[in-house]
């Protein structure tokens, strides 16, 4: 992707989604602990995931994640076409690239430790490969309208599925939307390879990826809007407002039929995310490539850009030794009430450090 074509927001954006998962949701804990109030009780509660049916800020970390990916996809075909690339030779390409992905979430799970017996093969990076894999291919293909036609079907499809298809050894009057009465989890238990996650299914199962697909749907969506439509930039924001409250409306009101839940990834939750992911992608592209107010989100950008390299780093990678290297002496000398905050500070420190060491070098992993 050429420097002028290429979305600064996007990187900025994808950096900012990262930034909560390299660290930035313990620095918000630690600084909640300082400032007890019920409001920030309710902000550190935030940086958790939900048990089962709801929804919370760290809920939208992933489906933002792979909706970013989506929305790059029409720039990058764009630059395919350019380069005289073949429809068959665009979809190898996406295949190739979503194939490494399974393989990096292998290895992210430990399968070189070679315990077939207790290994795990449903991963974040799996999913994501295999829905903006099926994503892409579906653009590739059919086109825009085709796309929308699929995502109606498949978030319509979903819900028939998990509403009227209870599982086959759901207790007696178990809703189709538990843990015990969902087919999904059922599914995952007798047909998923490997083990689950939560011992009676996985959250990152076999079903579920279906509306996954829809999440990077909509991002593909979304760029094309962006690139693609010819309206002035300030109506181009207004309009990505209105169908990001759309969705928001949409995942709402479809919540009260079918419950936002990120562990089944239910339709209600891929509108609901995907309309706040929209909304982020508005604000930060409204801002970044609209407004040119750029120099802020240099420190996001520089984690956006490596984004899979860091994900995985930190799984090789012992980040907390080197900063209890470097900076335990000096945090111990602090209040033990701050030690904490500094100690995830120091981390992200130590993390950026490393990442913008990969920038100046020109280093980024491509997939």
């Amino acid at each position: 992707m050429n420097k002028q074509d290429r979305l600064y927001s996007l990187d900025a954006l994808r950096g900012f989604d990262m930034f909560f998962i390299v660290g930035g949701a313990e620095l918000i804990k630690s600084v909640c602990v300082l400032c007890p109030s019920a409001f920030t009780t309710f902000i550190s509660e935030q940086m958790t995931h939900t048990e089962w049916h709801g929804f919370t800020f760290y809920d939208m970390i992933f489906p933002l994640f792979l909706f970013i990916a989506g929305v790059s996809f029409p720039y990058s075909l764009a630059q395919k076409r350019v380069k005289g690339y073949s429809t068959s030779k665009i979809i190898y390409s996406t295949f190739k690239r979503g194939i490494k992905l399974v393989i990096l979430g292998l290895i992210f799970n430990r399968f070189l430790s070679l315990d077939f017996t207790h290994m795990r093969y449903a991963s974040v990076l799996g999913r994501i490969g295999i829905a903006w894999m099926l994503a892409t291919f579906i653009y590739t293909v059919g086109g825009k309208n085709w796309t929308i036609g699929i995502a109606v079907f498949f978030l319509l499809g979903y819900y028939v599925l998990c509403a009227f298809v209870p599982s086959p050894s759901a207790p007696l009057g178990a809703s189709p939307f538990s843990i015990e009465g969902s087919v999904i989890t059922w599914f995952d238990v007798h047909y998923l390879p490997g083990r689950c996650l939560e011992g009676t299914y996985d959250p990152l199962g076999l079903l579920s990826t279906i509306p996954a697909v829809v999440t990077a749907l909509l991002g593909i969506l979304t760029g094309v809007f962006l690139k693609e439509n010819q309206l002035p930039e300030k109506k181009k924001v207004l309009w990505l407002l209105c169908f990001a409250t759309g969705l928001v409306i949409i995942g709402l009101a479809w919540n009260m039929l079918f419950p936002i839940n990120k562990k089944l990834w239910t339709s209600s939750y891929v509108c609901f995310a995907g309309g706040l992911s929209l909304l982020l992608i508005t604000l930060f592209y409204w801002i970044i490539d609209v407004l040119k107010f750029k120099k802020w989100s240099f420190v996001f950008k520089v984690i956006g850009l490596n984004s899979i390299t860091i994900y995985m780093a930190q799984k090789i990678v012992d980040f907390s030794h080197i900063s209890d290297f470097l900076g335990k002496g000096t945090i111990q000398l602090l209040p033990e009430m701050l030690q904490p905050l500094f100690q995830a500070i120091c981390y992200l420190i130590v993390v950026w450090s490393f990442l913008y060491f990969l920038y100046r070098k020109e280093i980024f992993l491509k997939i």
